[in-house]
């Protein structure tokens, strides 16, 4: 797609921003399409090895960053700790948590628990917080609930298990809400009670909907790159506009190169832990 359709408008917004003409892309499209546009057409930022996308979700204390959602598949260890390193910064500088907590995304919050990628991945972030090489505070293994019901600010995984996540996610929350109305309709008495609870219902959904996102950075790219889903509607555009623009504002793509520069190389597990 991004050799053949060299006029299609994703490949022209992405050149733009390779230009310097714009400052971000805002993109609809394609994901698959747009991660390859980006990637390729803009470069990954100095120290980044894979490029990852974040997607927001809502729990009790604002919103848990969940990355990789479907860019990097087959990730490493090692390409976990840069998205927690970018996803980090993300929080800290859109969503104001001064000192983020970061956790892998496990079947157990045990230590031992998880495969031999997780675990991987949390050898590597304990052997860097040993070392005080981390700029966020790591809170180790976390289960599927914990992104709803804890203070946890960034959820590390692959992008295959991350994707599968999400689109869990979307339909259990549409599938509530189709059963929910169903039952509130069954009977004049319960759509009296619902009328009544109108206004509570309406800020559940605004709470619960991707509109107030609007989409997912996708973080280790030069230039910034905002996916959005292909349903999205003019709020979600509105609202992926706004975080692109508040991305360029707290020069979040300069920030990750100042950390990833302060991290230096990345260890393989077999580095730090040999068998």
């Amino acid at each position: 797609a991004v050799r053949k359709k060299k006029n299609s408008s994703m490949s022209v917004s992405v050149d733009l921003v390779k230009t310097g003409d714009a400052d971000a892309v805002v993109s609809a499209g394609n994901t698959g399409a747009a991660v390859a546009a980006a990637t390729i057409k803009l470069r990954l930022l100095d120290g980044v090895e894979r490029a990852g996308i974040v997607t927001q979700l809502p729990n009790e204390f604002g919103v848990c960053n969940v990355t990789d959602t479907g860019a990097n598949p087959d990730a490493k260890p090692r390409h976990l700790v840069g998205y927690a390193v970018m996803a980090s910064i993300l929080a800290r500088s859109v969503y104001g948590k001064p000192m983020p907590k970061v956790g892998v995304m496990s079947n157990g919050s045990e230590d031992e628990k998880g495969t031999d990628f997780t675990k991987g991945t949390f050898c590597l972030l304990k052997h860097l917080e040993e070392r005080g090489a981390l700029p966020f505070k790591f809170v180790g293994n976390v289960e599927g609930h914990d992104l709803f019901e804890h203070e946890i600010d960034v959820a590390l995984t692959d992008g295959f298990t991350g994707n599968v996540l999400l689109k869990t996610c979307e339909a259990t929350a549409k599938a509530f809400g189709k059963w929910l109305k169903e039952e509130l309709q069954a009977n004049p008495l319960r759509m009296m009670g619902a009328a009544c609870a109108s206004g509570a219902f309406r800020a559940m959904k605004a709470r619960l909907s991707a509109d107030s996102v609007g989409g997912s950075p996708l973080l280790g790219v030069r230039g910034v790159t905002i996916i959005a889903h292909g349903s999205s509607t003019p709020v979600a555009i509105r609202n992926a506009l706004r975080v692109s623009m508040e991305m360029v504002q707290q020069g979040v793509n300069p920030f990750i190169e100042e950390e990833m520069a302060r991290l230096g190389t990345i260890p393989e597990v077999s580095e730090v832990y040999p068998k």
